[in-house]
């Protein structure tokens, strides 16, 4: 009877368990990627939507108001509270035609978010516009 005399391979399972916890580290740090993204990204459409409520409010309340100043005041210190550096305007354009601007400070974007069109909002400013006739 021949025996193999051949020793087992003593580095192959330590290359092995190296490869191994290189994959899971690469996932690991790519789920937190993907968590932090879809936080920020939350965060922002969290502010959007608030920002259009509260634009839309401003629109209805000074649409049935015959004195802007009241509603746009009022709104003015609740986005203020809800949104990081939030703020109200109400634009004439003539013709009857208004826009209600509600801009907040937005997070430092990547392509994803579009900053405000608006002039003279500022560039680091996010904003919803809605325009209204009275």
């Amino acid at each position: 009877m021949t025996r193999s005399l051949r020793r087992p391979a003593r580095g192959d399972s330590l290359i092995e368990v190296l490869i191994a916890m290189s994959l899971t580290a690469i996932t690991a740090l790519g789920i937190i990627g993907a968590q932090m993204w879809l936080a920020r990204n939350e965060r922002s459409l969290t502010a959007r939507e608030l920002a259009t409520s509260i634009a839309d409010s401003v629109a209805e309340g000074i649409r049935g108001d015959s004195d802007r100043d009241p509603v746009v005041t009022q709104w003015r210190t609740r986005a203020a509270a809800l949104l990081p550096d939030g703020d109200v305007d109400v634009l004439d354009r003539g013709d009857g035609l208004h826009i209600a601007v509600v801009k907040w400070r937005a997070q430092a974007s990547r392509g994803g978010e579009a900053m405000c069109a608006e002039p003279g909002v500022g560039a680091t400013l996010a904003c919803v516009t809605v325009a209204f006739a009275r």
